[in-house]
């Protein structure tokens, strides 16, 4: 009889126990998707429900990171939120969200959190807490950890050569989160980099270096990724010293200059000669007589000259020595200042101006004038004029 006694005493005693003590879970059950992906600037849900569903407007539901319980970052009770304890970083960024397309919301047990522009501070894990008045039901948490993506910019390869056929490339990438994975590799093999370097901008996005030495008959990739998103790649095929190439390049292009000042001096020579003797021949043959409608240069040149013929129109202002009258050049009837030297100082600009290449027109000096019967002009480059000089004459006509 005593020990039965004693053994009614220890029930009594350990259901008064049980019944004093809060259940840790009682009849709420959470459940989350562990794990969440999401890119720097877009929305995203975390979800996290009740199993079996239940309506949850009646329930306390807290999402808070870390061991922050007291400063969470959604704040929901007595069916309505409770903003003043909410982190400051995430007002007007949560709210509940819907776990898939089909979910019936709060009212069917649905506690997701919907988190929009989500920011690199954002990354790190979440906990979805329940909780109940009611005695037989608890409360119940779980954790869902948040990984932000930053897509950089695609890989920046370069390369330099070396001696014995080597060829040093170096690949870059920047405005990457969380930190890349970069992979070098050719046509046949993953290949080991000599050196892979990390660096922080104020952002908090990363950047990635790297560098190798690889054989300069070869196609090099280099790719930079984060993991579930697609990798960026670059690619450089390495085939021919690119210092030889500009070697020839370099040589040819000058050669070619050499060739077009070498017929640019033969054919003003041979402009030159032909109008010498023209201009001798009509000395001999006492014809002094200038035709305006006569050209100034000899049929056998005149076809080559002729595809660069352009108008010259002289300034009609003119100068206080040289003047222009119905389109003749003509002395002003006053000392020059330079004498019987040819010069700038006394000239008539003309248009258009010419700075390079081959150009041919003609003057008209005077129908009366007998020591003037051909005039042929050569193009003299300075850094203020273009002067056309007159052969046997003291002027100077420059544009």
């Amino acid at each position: 009889m005593g020990a039965l006694m004693m053994h009614v005493c220890l029930v009594a005693a350990l259901g008064a126990s049980l019944c004093t003590a809060a259940p840790v879970s009682g009849g709420i059950q959470v459940f989350v998707t562990p794990t969440v992906s999401v890119r720097r600037g877009h929305t995203t849900t975390l979800p996290c429900w009740l199993n079996p569903p239940q309506s949850a407007e009646g329930l306390e539901v807290r999402w808070f990171r870390l061991d922050k319980f007291d400063s969470p970052i959604m704040f929901y009770r007595e069916k309505s939120f409770q903003d003043s304890s909410q982190k400051a970083s995430y007002v007007g960024r949560v709210s509940f969200g819907l776990k898939n397309a089909a979910s019936g919301g709060l009212t069917a047990g649905d506690l997701s959190l919907k988190l929009e522009n989500a920011t690199i501070e954002d990354a790190g894990d979440y906990t979805c807490y329940v909780s109940s008045d009611l005695s037989d039901q608890g409360y119940d948490r779980a954790s869902v950890s948040l990984t932000v993506t930053e897509m950089g910019a695609s890989p920046l390869l370069s390369a330099e050569w070396k001696e014995d056929h080597m060829v040093n490339l170096s690949c870059e990438s920047e405005g990457w989160y969380p930190e890349p994975s970069l992979r070098w590799s050719d046509q046949k093999q993953v290949l080991t980099p000599k050196s892979l370097k990390y660096s922080k901008d104020s952002s908090g996005l990363l950047s990635v270096n790297s560098w190798l030495l690889a054989s300069s008959s070869t196609e090099v990739s280099c790719t930079v990724g984060v993991s579930n998103e697609e990798p960026k790649e670059a690619r450089l095929r390495l085939e021919n010293h690119p210092q030889t190439e500009s070697i020839q390049s370099s040589s040819s292009s000058v050669a070619g200059w050499v060739a077009f000042v070498v017929l640019l001096i033969a054919m003003l020579v041979l402009l030159g000669g032909l109008c010498y003797k023209k201009r001798e021949k009509k000395k001999k043959s006492g014809n002094h007589h200038t035709n305006e409608n006569h050209p100034l240069l000899p049929k056998e040149v005149l076809s080559t000259a002729s595809k660069f013929n352009v108008n010259v129109t002289l300034d009609k202002e003119g100068n206080q020595y040289l003047k222009i009258k119905n389109g003749i050049l003509r002395d002003g009837r006053c000392d020059f200042p330079d004498g019987e030297k040819v010069t700038c100082l006394t000239a008539i600009k003309g248009t258009p101006g010419f700075s390079s290449g081959q150009h041919y027109w003609e003057v008209s000096v005077g129908k009366n004038d007998p020591n003037v019967d051909q005039i042929a002009f050569s193009l003299a480059q300075n850094p203020r004029f273009y002067c056309l000089s007159v052969p046997d004459r003291r002027r100077l006509v420059c544009i």
